[in-house]
Parts: structure tokens; C-alpha cells; sequence
């Protein structure tokens, strides 16, 4: 549903995006990280084209997005940057008059996707009465007007209280089950990504530099959590050993494959080194994307 091969974007002489090849398989629904000012923003502006590349290609739906942007788009739904309406105008009418963009939409569908994003009942009151909520509810609806095949979605969960994050989670959800979308959702909330999505890419300052289904995650390391009487002295004897890949915040080691933590604990107390805990914990998104970063800035490939 989404290809990009090798597409650069400069801002004079900053490269926004530095040889970024990403591809979005149909149906699933794809997660794209990265700090800010990491170049989610530019490629999801270039695949909505809004922001054209410097080099490279970029593909939507089948069609190239520099040449054929009313074909690649057609079935594109979006809520990209802070959504904007006329808030002296009712849900409905913001709607009516939003359509009218692409093309003209029957009461039958504007009445069907307000009841999909959970609106009814309030469509006909004035935007300025919405909460933050039911507004990112109104921008869903937008997206949905165009009887997408592909939902482009930039921090859709941005200022929304826990209660309404929760809402909106349980909203992509039921949209990805019920109607066959393909997703790319941008997010900084890595428990809504680890939650919904199936497949990751991270960027780092332009450039792609982890790509792969979300239960790699997971498997990357083995982190161990680890209280001993002296950890630098354990980490390094347990490097020396060939027992750990790596060590993290002065608690945390990855055992290498196959090491169990009896091991572990067999060579830490024969070295004089006392053990007072070490349990396995479950590696998460956000414990990976933070390692990841970490390695970006040591310089690690």
C-alpha cells in the first residue's frame, strides 16, 4: 500500500530524510517512531504529497505520488498535523463542507462514519463545544469520508487524556477489524503502538534504522534485571565471559542465547560477588526503542 525506495527530502542543506526505503504491506497496521525532528512527519508530507521529494520514489496505492497524486490518494484517508475546522459550525457541517474537497458525499455517509467514530448525538452541535476528544473523533470522521483503503494517521492520540487515548486505540482497532484498512500510524506513545500494531520502522535523524514485525521487538534481547554487591565488576566478568551481550542503567544485562540465569548467578557467587536479585523481564517498545536510541548515539550500527 505504501512504498518508498531510496527517497532523500533537503531542507537547504539539512537532509530531513536520508535514503529511506519503507514498505507498508496491505492490511496491516504499520507503526512509524522516531523522536522529533526524525523525519516521520516529512515522509508521512511526502506520501500524502505535501512535501516533495528531493530523490528518490514514492509509491501509494500503486501509484507514484510525484506524478499521479489524485490516483494514489483517492482511496487515502488522513488526519496529518493539527486538524482544522470551523468551530461557529456544527461537527456536520465541517463535515458536508470537508467532502466537498474531494467529492460530494451523500447524508448516508456522513451519517454512517459519524456513527463509526462515535459522534452521534452530537454531530449537530458547534465544534467549539467539543471536547479535545470528541475534535479528534471529527478528524477520524474526515479521514473516513473518502471510503478509504488506507488510513495515514500522525499522532491521532496527541492531548488526549488517558480515558480518550484509550478510546481512540479501541477506535483504530474496531476500523482495522470491521473494514479491512491498511494503517500507518505515527505515534510517540509507544504502549498505543505495542498495543495495535503488527509491524515497526524507526527512524533516527533521517535514516530507517530498525524495520521489522513488532514480536522482534521483543526477541532482540534477553534483558535480565540484576541487583548484585558490585554491578560494574559482575558486568565485566560476565562480558569476559561470554555470558551477556549487554548491560544497561546499572541493573539490566541481555544474556546471550542460550545462557540461562543459573548460570549467571553460578559465576557471579564463585567470583566473591554477592547476588541479591535477578529475575527475566519482558522486553516492551519501549524498552527496545530506548536501547536503540542508546545505540544510535554510541555509534553502534
Amino acid at each position: 500500500m505504501i512504498s518508498l525506495t531510496q527517497v532523500t527530502k533537503n531542507f537547504g542543506p539539512r537532509k530531513a530524510v536520508n535514503d529511506l526505503t519503507l514498505n507498508v504491506p496491505r492490511g496491516e497496521i504499520f507503526g512509524l517512531l522516531g523522536h522529533n525532528g526524525a523525519g516521520k512527519s516529512t515522509a508521512i508530507g511526502m506520501m500524502l504529497g505535501q512535501v516533495w521529494p528531493t530523490s528518490g520514489e514514492v509509491k501509494v496505492c500503486g501509484h507514484d505520488v510525484t506524478r499521479h497524486r489524485a490516483c494514489a490518494l483517492k482511496k487515502v484517508g488522513a488526519i496529518f498535523e493539527t486538524p482544522a475546522f470551523y468551530d461557529y459550525l456544527s461537527g456536520w457541517r465541517n463535515l458536508e463542507i470537508l467532502s466537498h474537497y474531494t467529492a460530494r458525499t451523500s447524508k448516508e455517509r456522513i451519517r454512517e462514519v459519524v456513527d463509526r467514530v462515535g459522534l452521534t448525538g452530537r454531530e449537530q452541535s458547534k465544534v467549539k463545544t467539543y471536547s479535545h476528544g470528541m475534535r479528534a473523533r471529527l478528524a477520524l470522521a474526515q479521514a473516513l469520508l473518502p471510503w478509504p483503503e488506507l488510513l495515514i494517521l500522525d499522532e491521532p492520540g496527541s492531548g488526549l487524556d488517558p480515558e480518550g487515548i484509550a478510546e481512540m486505540r479501541q477506535t483504530i482497532a474496531r476500523l482495522h477489524r470491521e473494514l479491512g484498512l491498511t494503517i500507518l500510524l505515527s505515534s510517540h506513545l509507544l504502549n498505543e503502538v505495542e498495543q495495535l500494531c503488527t509491524r515497526i520502522a524507526v527512524l533516527n535523524q533521517g535514516r530507517k534504522v530498525f524495520e521489522g514485525p513488532l514480536d522482534e521487538t521483543k526477541r532482540r534481547n534477553q534483558w535480565v534485571r540484576l541487583r548484585v554487591s558490585d554491578f560494574a565488576a559482575a558486568e565485566a566478568k560476565l562480558r569476559s565471559d561470554g555470558l551477556i551481550s549487554d548491560a544497561r542503567d546499572g541493573q539490566h544485562i541481555a544474556l546471550v542465547e542460550g545462557v540461562d540465569t543459573d548460570a549467571v548467578v553460578r559465576k557471579l557467587v564463585g567470583q566473591g560477588i554477592g547476588v541479591f536479585e535477578i529475575a527475566r523481564e519482558a522486553e516492551t517498545l519501549e524498552s527496545f526503542y530506548l536501547s536503540l536510541m542508546n545505540e544510535q548515539r554510541a555509534g553502534k550500527p
